[in-house]
């Protein structure tokens, strides 16, 4: 058992306390933010520290860190703070649900942060501070490299690399062997076959609603 602060008071950092409480070892004594995004005293009944007090309440020899940020600017936001808190001495721990499948010989690196029902396969490689959301599969000798944000049911085949501080969204699907350069935008849905320059952002339009309203539908 390790005492551990999260670093963030949105829905991340709630949810994330929720999986740490409920499976696994350590014991989530605080929550932080910088000062000015301190709005609260506690959330889930546990108190919420500035991060400039941190170290005083919770020195780096006493608690581990947990950066539960989301994508912000290309995850450049979640980027800068694991790297204040590591700046400061604090070690990140990372989470694996216990009903992710996954190989015990796969390096997944510090502050990663991988949800239920992924399925991670022979030959990966998972980066620092990398968020895999629920459902996601990541075929085998595929690599995630660091501060990538990965949403739920994505499919990455086999032998593909996702740059560093890349988003995938919901249900977008990569072609064998594709490598996506850093700092790229898939967006919900999108299919990628093909390399990706850096910066690039790829989307599908939404569907557009019919010109009859569900009640005007034959048959149905």
């Amino acid at each position: 058992m390790s005492d551990v602060v999260i670093f963030g008071i949105g829905d991340f950092g709630r949810i994330a306390h929720r999986y740490l409480d409920i499976d696994s070892p350590h014991d989530v004594v605080a929550f932080t933010a910088h000062g000015d995004y301190v709005d609260r005293a506690e959330l889930n009944g546990i108190p919420v520290v500035p991060f400039e007090e941190l170290e005083s309440r919770y020195p780096p020899n006493k608690a581990e860190i947990l950066v539960a940020a989301g994508f912000s600017k290309v995850n450049q936001v979640r980027s800068k703070i694991f790297a204040e808190c590591k700046g400061r001495g604090y070690r990140c721990i990372t989470y694996m649900s216990s009903r992710a499948m996954i190989l015990e010989d796969v390096p997944i690196g510090e502050n990663t942060f991988i949800f239920e029902a992924n399925v991670v396969q022979p030959g990966v490689t998972v980066g620092d501070n990398v968020v895999l959301w629920s459902g996601n599969h990541i075929g085998h000798d595929s690599i995630i490299e660091d501060h990538c944000f990965i949403a739920s049911h994505v499919v990455v085949s086999g032998n593909c690399r996702i740059g560093h501080h890349c988003f995938v969204g919901v249900n977008a699907t990569f072609r064998d062997g594709v490598t996506v350069a850093p700092r790229c935008v898939i967006g919900a849905g999108a299919l990628i076959m093909k390399d990706t320059e850096e910066g690039e952002v790829y989307s599908t339009r939404g569907t557009k609603p019919h010109e009859l309203k569900s009640w005007e539908l034959k048959g149905f």
